[in-house]
């Protein structure tokens, strides 16, 4: 995809940063970008970056939405509810900019249409909220050698991570390598909605910053968000020597 003049003016305020320029906006013209989960995490994620210019998204949901998720999915509004999430995402986005290309898969991944689903993007974003389907993306995106970009939220808190499997890196299971023994998500737990807002937009950034150079920012490692006391660690991930993934 080439840069056209509306291209230029509409993403102006972002090519005139010396780290992304015109040949860095090409580069996001072009990427191909798959969201996993159209929640808290997702709809934010999903805003900016088609506000940023990526070319190709890839929207994966078979939720209908419902009326408690308006407190912190900004894509819908109460004229959706018990709408399907992914085609009231692409109508959002297609308001946006047309150009963006929305690929919807109104389905929920699973072991069978995982690869399929994959192998269409270069970077996995997952904003899923169960262990189960974590696992199941953190494994598929290191055997396909895909960057993948994942965030979890939780009452005042949010843990970003970000993998590129393109290198000798650890993986989710390195951190976590069993199934934790309790639920973990806002239905059970609450979420406070500017968390959601902020991790989503930290996936966003994170997903630039591996568009133009895939090392940039963070490299194996987590960051972790506290909202109470309003600060943020960074913990770096190492290799699990025991990790059945064997990284």
């Amino acid at each position: 995809m080439k840069i056209n003049k509306l291209d230029l003016k509409r993403f102006s305020r972002q090519i005139i940063l010396k780290k992304i320029g015109i040949i860095g906006q090409k580069k996001i013209l072009n990427s191909k970008v798959l969201i996993v989960g159209l929640g808290g995490l997702g709809c934010p994620l999903l805003v900016y970056l088609a506000n940023t210019g990526v070319g190709k998204i890839g929207i994966v949901d078979n939720d209908r939405v419902e009326v408690s998720n308006l407190n912190r999915q900004i894509l819908f509004n109460a004229s959706d509810i018990g709408k399907f999430k992914v085609n009231q995402a692409k109508k959002f986005i297609n308001k946006i900019s047309k150009n963006i290309e929305i690929e919807k898969f109104n389905t929920k991944i699973n072991s069978q249409n995982i690869q399929r689903i994959f192998k269409k993007f270069d970077i996995i974003c997952d904003g899923t909220d169960n262990f189960k389907t974590r696992y199941l993306i953190n494994d598929c995106s290191l055997k396909m050698k895909k960057i993948l970009i994942s965030a979890a939220i939780s009452k005042f808190k949010g843990h970003l991570f970000k993998f590129n499997f393109k290198n000798k890196t650890p993986c989710f299971r390195c951190f976590m390598p069993e199934f934790p023994d309790y639920v973990n998500d806002c239905e059970y737990s609450g979420i406070l909605p500017p968390v959601a807002g902020i991790l989503g937009s930290m996936q966003a950034s994170e997903v630039i910053n591996s568009i133009l150079k895939p090392n940039r920012g963070m490299y194996s490692e987590m960051i972790i968000f506290d909202s109470l006391k309003m600060n943020f660690r960074k913990i770096k991930l190492n290799i699990n020597k025991n990790c059945i993934n064997k990284c």
